[in-house]
């Protein structure tokens, strides 16, 4: 059977269908275990605080003084809006994620049940250690830096001479080094040639201005993140939809790969995507149903369930006790008892 190798990166828009609601407005948390008291509070609530958008993702709360806000890519609208906390969103940047002339034969359309939507902006957002923000363009199939002044830096494209795929997300580690997950897609003219040639479903490592293919034996990468003393990381997969647990050597690559996690066997709407991690080690996926929460050892503690399609995560407020959700058409939040780790200084 001839495989569609876009249509492969675009599973977890696929897989999850129209953004069809799983629960009752607002929200509910499912227990699995005594541990998840400790981190949930009870009565806890997800609040909605902006909606009306098309394909939300990439979420990074990034300081400001004693407070700060909220940026978030809207994927076909090419755009990353800015959320504050009185409740505003604007425009931050547009275009994000392509800036090419020939939209029409770059990024993929795909029909999500409302009609077709064509992702080609911004996915994953991170702050480097300058404060400058950094994201995955899909249609420019590119790492970005914007610069104080505005300015572009392409810090990945190609790798070995050929172009990536679409990257995806990204996580810096506090050495300096960028992870990022580049899954298959990002333009019509790649997937027709990937029709011939599959794509490799890689995680690159970007360090000292040199590109390094790390792993690339997922079906496709998506979410990543470390642990609080940065000796882990985990990577989820999408089609998989399972989490992977490597430990990170001193050069900074990854080794021993073990199972993590296994969200294969819920039949919910939702597939691994964004995550991140709290300050006590647990770790927070988006996954069916909404986001699961995991304890450091991979003991499955509980759910916090969604009204939409959850994409990816975000702690933010001043005291980063805020999970901030994207989920298809909408940003969420909840507070939390434990703080998570912090991106931008």
């Amino acid at each position: 059977m001839k495989i569609r190798w876009a249509s492969l990166f675009l599973f977890a828009v696929v897989a999850s269908g129209a953004a069809r609601a799983q629960t009752p407005s607002g929200s509910s948390i499912l227990r699995m275990d005594p541990a998840l008291d400790a981190i949930v509070p009870a009565g806890a609530k997800l609040e909605k605080v902006a909606g009306g958008m098309t394909v939300l993702e990439g979420p990074v709360w990034v300081r400001s003084g004693q407070s700060g806000y909220l940026l978030f890519s809207d994927i076909p609208a090419n755009v990353i809006h800015k959320w504050t906390p009185d409740g505003e969103v604007s425009v931050y940047l547009q275009p994000s994620g392509y800036t090419g002339k020939d939209p029409e034969h770059d990024g993929v359309f795909i029909d999500m049940g409302h009609g077709p939507v064509h992702l080609i902006g911004s996915n994953g957002i991170t702050i480097d250690h300058q404060g400058r923000v950094v994201f995955c363009g899909i249609g420019d199939r590119a790492v970005i830096r914007i610069e104080a002044d505005g300015k572009r830096t392409i810090l990945a494209s190609r790798y070995e001479g050929k172009p990536l795929n679409a990257p995806n997300d990204l996580v810096y580690k506090s050495d300096g080094a960028l992870y990022f997950t580049d899954p298959a897609g990002g333009t019509k003219k790649s997937d027709s040639d990937a029709n011939k040639v599959p794509p490799v479903q890689s995680v690159y490592l970007l360090k000292g201005g040199k590109l390094q293919r790390i792993v690339k034996d997922f079906a496709l990468p998506n979410g990543l993140a470390f642990s609080p003393d940065e000796k882990v990381m985990y990577i989820d997969d999408t089609i998989r939809k399972s989490v992977t647990r490597f430990d990170v050597a001193p050069d900074d690559t990854l080794t021993n790969p073990r199972p993590f996690a296994d969200m294969s066997a819920d039949p919910a709407e939702g597939v691994p995507d964004g995550m991140k991690i709290d300050t006590k080690g647990n770790v927070y996926c988006t996954g069916p149903g909404g986001v699961w929460i995991f304890s450091p050892a991979g003991k499955y503690l509980g759910k916090i369930s969604v009204p939409e399609v959850a994409a990816n995560l975000a702690w933010g407020d001043a005291d980063a006790k805020t999970l901030f959700v994207t989920a298809r058409t909408s940003l969420y939040r909840i507070r939390l008892n434990v703080p998570g780790i912090k991106v931008s200084k």
